[in-house]
């Protein structure tokens, strides 16, 4: 079979997809004629008292301020907030939800069930899961929310709000060249949007100037597995909207 290892159709297999068994190299896709235009987008809220001086912090300080953060309801309910993963300065940047109970405990995002699907479709199609690497073979992954929402609720807009500042110099300090957002709750983090990920996923969309693609979160395919072949599609935009940038400088 041309154009995919072993090691990546194995991989599909175990993600469930299988619609790639006699696979065609993808047409590449024109960036510049998918992208949504940058000014399309609504401005982002001012920041409140508790998030002042986020948008200067180093990593370190950025950390500490997730930590010892106490700015929404979210914080009583934590076993540790969940601060990200991942190569500082990697090319692609996955952008999720909130934490689940797993990550509450482990600190971390994306772990578990959803996490391990993630990581089959990053390794099949993308860069190594959270690292490995130099820049342009790494990821960074983050969650739009740093705490868990009690039961694994959705979070709630002034939720969101409170930890947009932090997510905002996340992507900043990473300077990624593709982001990935996974879920409803990522794409209004990181959008402004309320439409459907049905209505956004397929083009390319611009976040503080990056090429963004939406598509479902982890745990959404895990419950609706017809659709795992759809998100395949969006890792496969993601990947030719990278190799069709130009070279950083």
């Amino acid at each position: 079979m041309s154009g995919w290892s072993e090691r990546q159709l194995a991989m599909l297999r175990e993600m469930g997809i299988r619609l790639w068994a006699t696979p065609a190299a993808p047409e590449p896709v024109p960036v510049s004629v998918a992208v949504e235009p940058a000014d399309a987008l609504p401005p982002s809220p001012a920041l409140g008292p508790r998030a002042m001086g986020v948008e200067t912090m180093d990593w370190p300080a950025l950390r500490e301020a997730v930590v010892s953060c106490t700015a929404c309801k979210l914080c009583k309910g934590r076993t540790q907030t969940v601060f990200g993963v991942g190569h500082e300065n990697a090319h692609w940047m996955v952008v999720g939800e909130g934490p689940g109970e797993q990550e509450d405990r482990q600190g971390e995002p994306f772990v578990g069930k959803s996490g391990q699907l993630l990581d089959n479709m990053l390794r099949a199609n993308g860069p190594p899961p959270a690292g490995g690497g130099g820049p342009a073979h790494s990821v960074y992954i983050a969650n739009s929310v740093k705490c868990r929402p009690p039961g694994n609720r959705n979070p709630e807009p002034d939720e969101l709000a409170q930890c947009e500042p932090f997510l905002i110099r996340q992507v900043a300090l990473v300077k990624p060249r593709i982001i990935l957002a996974m879920g409803r709750f990522a794409v209004q983090s990181l959008l402004r949007s309320s439409e459907p990920i049905g209505r956004l996923r397929g083009r390319v969309h611009r976040y503080q100037g990056v090429p963004l693609v939406v598509t479902y979160h982890p745990a959404y395919l895990l419950r609706n597995l017809d659709d795992k072949g759809k998100a395949w599609d969006d890792l496969c935009l993601a990947v030719q909207t990278l190799r069709g940038l130009a070279p950083p400088a």
